[in-house]
């Protein structure tokens, strides 16, 4: 039988926006999709279970409503509902966030009749996901899946500066990332990186220093950085970029390039593709600062085990 579309829907996302209009969005919603089932996020992670729940329950779609955090959470709950609700449900995307990286991969145009002609064009792909093995901070081993990317090091410490509430609350979100990013810059260290890292089969162990390095299955994270531009997200393979500096002011001045995508050219810049790889940190004085950044998330630190779980689910867009 065929279920209503969910809409798992984050009203804190955009600043807060989303919540604000949504009576004004739901009519034009439904004017597209027809009626429609609608859950709303009231934590985080909630919109894993809301997703799980509803592939579970046999939804022939589910819809995030939110910024890029809220659709990798109803991507982790698809994941987490095993492999037949992942082959019936598909997943789309109606962006409101701040950042809007992972839309731009898709090359959708961030307007609500562009993104609803998308879901109900009935055009769909299977895109890879991320899986990654980490330590949670209660020192257990855990899982956890990402579609757009995860980077180690600056990012993941900007993510926990936004996180630990020293901005004021008045602040937006993008004042609060921008001066986070400004700590972040300033405190930082270069690690010094073990890798493992496979392709085909085919095994290599690197030792890199890194600033900061992103597994990319999409191409954009940051609110627009171009970080991956020859990213595809149904390749079945990462691209791997580190970035490293004489200097942290070199690392910030090459960091600015990576906006158009230009960065690849410095000096300090190398990329690779593989299907899995491990990191792990060597001097432990940066194990405090050398932090991941999952989909926008903050989730800990080295070391990780990450891999490509090929065309694992089905988007509509």
């Amino acid at each position: 039988m065929t279920r209503a579309t969910l809409l798992v829907v984050n009203p804190q996302s955009g600043g807060g926006r989303t919540g604000k209009i949504w009576d004004a969005m739901r009519p034009a919603i439904e004017g597209a999709l027809g009626a429609v089932d609608v859950a709303f996020t009231e934590r985080r992670g909630h919109g894993i279970d809301l997703a799980r729940a509803g592939a579970e329950a046999g939804r022939d779609l589910i819809v995030a409503v939110g910024g890029d955090g809220t659709f990798s959470e109803v991507v982790n709950g698809m994941m987490r509902a095993g492999g037949e609700h992942r082959e019936r449900t598909r997943v789309g995307l109606i962006a409101q966030g701040t950042g809007g990286d992972f839309r731009r991969t898709l090359g959708l145009e961030h307007r609500l009749d562009r993104y609803l002609a998308a879901l109900a064009s009935g055009r769909e792909r299977k895109i890879d996901v991320g899986r990654l093995s980490y330590t949670d901070e209660a020192g257990r081993d855990a899982e956890h899946y990402f579609v757009n990317i995860l980077s180690a090091g600056m990012g993941g410490l900007v993510d926990r500066y936004v996180a630990d509430g020293r901005v004021g609350g008045g602040a937006s979100g993008k004042t609060k990332y921008m001066i986070s990013s400004i700590r972040a810059m300033a405190t930082m260290r270069e690690g010094h990186l073990r890798c493992q890292v496979e392709r085909s089969g085919a095994r290599e162990d690197k030792r890199v220093r890194s600033y900061m390095i992103a597994i990319c299955n999409g191409r954009y994270f940051g609110s627009g950085m171009n970080v991956a531009p020859m990213a595809e997200i149904d390749d079945g393979r990462f691209e791997v970029v580190n970035m490293t500096a004489p200097s942290r002011l070199a690392f910030a001045l090459a960091a600015r390039k990576i906006y158009d995508g230009s960065h690849l050219r410095e000096s300090g810049v190398s990329h690779f593709a593989c299907d899995r790889i491990e990191l792990a940190l060597e001097n432990a004085d940066a194990q405090e600062r050398f932090l991941l950044d999952v989909d926008g998330e903050p989730m800990g630190g080295l070391p990780v085990a990450v891999e490509v779980v090929p065309s694992a689910v089905t988007l509509r867009a």
